[in-house]
């Protein structure tokens, strides 16, 4: 390709963006951003996208089929899931002008995910269980709802992604399975570059089913996931499932002084309150009251400093969803408005649920369960019963110990590049899809999700892979393999031996990006190869003679070499 004819040429200069892959993608001409969340991917962009997803595809192959789902789905597959209320980035076609309007007023679903079209599509055409276990694979562009879209290529509104569904007879044949995806993604990451950071990662497994999901997380100073490592055992958790133990707080005092209750009216935060009430913030704490998708109520608490973990306190209410409970049912059970909330005076029958850091503290505050009230001094034993079992319904945090083995975890930032999960029969029950056994019977089907972000993880690349002058692409998605640059190129014979080499790598099907430009400066052309990232450089000018001056773009040194020998 001659870079004087290349569509979106690097930029001397760009406005600021929040995050590396944004910078460096746009200014070096690989992506344009539409607007918040969307881009086009111009020409070079696109042949990295594409390498990215060819890989994903020749590995993919060997474990599924490939098929092409529509992006647009009719509302009453989503309302068959009962998902159609409650996925929360959910987003929707209608007619945009009172034109389009009159000739078809239907409102589509635009998918963020396909389980609703991909098993309709199975039910249509496998019922016998001698065509079964199956996979179907797709690599399609999703939308989503997302409320701050930012740093560029990792979180966006439009993106790409490969998901592929598995369908299976049993358990066993699922699980099975589920094994062989994560060898095939390791592999995948492993030829993007990415190996050697990416590790499996213990996730949530959503509503419905006690399993961890399993995240592949890539190393990542930009990534906005945090990691939990247990080193002993070779463990790393997300956030959201992290098993932890709160650290234990020393404190001065050994007696438990008079509980009173403190006017404090207004006050936000548990941070606010530490310092209104001048006690540590870890002696605070955070109750909250949720209702659940059975019609209880129930009220959790954690120490201060901390968050609640709604899926942690979910399994441990053996509830499928919570909401944070409405200002009527606050003040119903607590008696005061929100924000008063505390583990004092509750209803004997209310279901609470206490975090096992709120333990171990003496002379500790909670709200008061009175308007403007914060109660202070309480103490386990003289002013509430202690609990027969503290639960962990928090959200980890740095300093947190391993239940199990009592050691801290390591935590590290990393970007989720894929995942998979398991989804047993939720779907394929909602389509009263099963297949028909040698028995003559129907049975259930059993199923499972994997998905890969590929624009994504062309994000990630830029961000795991760069320096101060630009990109520094892994040669498996690079552009390009090589940048040749010709220097001198109004000296007649410099023009004619470059052009020549140009010339003899395309002929060995070599890929190169050739910079022709005779007007541009040494130094322009050289800013601008580092900029792009390809992984070696050519040059060829006056002071290069009969060689050709070849460096690689990660590395300071050059070498000159003859035409031939780099053939």
């Amino acid at each position: 390709m001659l870079y004087s004819k290349l569509f979106g040429k690097a930029k001397k200069s760009s406005k600021a963006y929040d995050s590396v892959n944004a910078a460096l993608l746009q200014k070096a001409g690989f992506i344009d951003q539409v607007m918040a969340g969307v881009y086009t991917y111009l020409p070079l962009g696109l042949r990295v996208l594409n390498k990215i997803e060819n890989i994903i595809r020749e590995e993919m192959n060997k474990i599924g089929e490939e098929i092409f789902m529509p992006s647009l789905t009719p509302k009453l597959a989503w309302e068959q899931t009962e998902r159609l209320n409650t996925v929360d980035i959910l987003m929707k076609t209608a007619p945009a002008n009172k034109f389009a309007l009159a000739k078809n007023a239907t409102e589509y679903i635009l998918n963020p995910t396909h389980e609703e079209v991909v098993v309709p599509l199975g039910q249509k055409f496998v019922l016998s269980y001698r065509d079964f276990p199956f996979a179907l694979y797709q690599i399609q562009s999703k939308f989503r709802n997302e409320p701050r879209v930012k740093s560029g290529l990792l979180r966006g509104r439009e993106f790409r992604m490969k998901d592929l569904y598995s369908f299976h007879t049993s358990v066993e044949d699922f699980k099975s399975y589920y094994e062989k995806t994560k060898e095939s993604y390791l592999n995948i990451f492993k030829r993007l570059g990415l190996g050697k950071d990416t590790v499996t990662v213990l996730a949530s497994g959503g509503s419905f089913t006690e399993d961890f999901s399993h995240e592949f997380q890539t190393f990542c100073e930009a990534g906005e996931d945090t990691l939990f490592f247990v080193k002993s055992k070779k463990i790393y958790y997300n956030k959201e499932v992290t098993p932890s133990r709160a650290p234990k707080v020393k404190y001065k005092e050994k007696k438990m002084l008079k509980r009173q209750n403190v006017f404090g009216k207004g006050i936000i935060g548990v941070g606010e309150l530490a310092k209104f009430l001048n006690i540590p913030i870890e002696k605070t704490t955070k109750t909250l009251i949720f209702e659940t998708d059975d019609g209880r109520v129930i009220a959790a608490a954690v120490r201060g400093g901390y968050d609640i973990n709604e899926d942690k306190l979910r399994k441990a209410a053996k509830c499928k969803a919570l909401k944070l409970a409405s200002e009527k049912n606050v003040k119903k059970i607590t008696g005061a408005e929100v924000g008063y909330a505390g583990i004092i005076n509750l209803a004997k029958n209310l279901e609470v649920y206490i975090d096992e850091s709120v333990g171990e503290r003496i002379n500790f505050e909670t709200g008061a369960n009175l308007t403007n009230y914060h109660s202070i001094n309480v103490n386990f034993g003289r002013d509430l019963p202690l609990p027969k079992k503290f639960y962990d319904i928090k959200i980890a945090k740095d300093g947190d110990l391993n239940p199990d083995t009592g050691e801290i975890y390591l935590t590290m930032k990393a970007s989720e590049v894929g995942n998979i999960f398991p989804l047993y029969t939720k779907f394929t029950d909602s389509f009263n899809y099963k297949f028909i056994d040698r028995d003559g019977r129907e049975k259930p089907i059993y199923m499972g999700c994997y998905g890969i972000g590929s624009s994504r993880i062309m994000g990630v690349i830029v961000e795991k892979f760069h320096d101060s002058h630009g990109i520094i692409w892994p040669e498996n998605v690079a552009p390009y393999r090589f940048h040749l640059i010709g220097l001198d190129l109004k000296d007649k014979s410099v023009s004619e031996k470059v052009h020549k080499v140009y010339k003899v790598l395309k002929e060995q099907n070599q890929e190169v990006l050739f910079d022709d430009r005779v007007d541009v400066s040494a130094g322009e052309k050289f800013a601008d190869t580092d900029l792009i990232g390809i992984p070696y450089r050519l040059v060829v000018s006056k002071k290069t003679g009969d060689k050709i001056e070849v460096k690689k773009r990660n590395e300071k040194t050059f070498q000159l070499v003859s035409l031939n020998k780099l053939v």
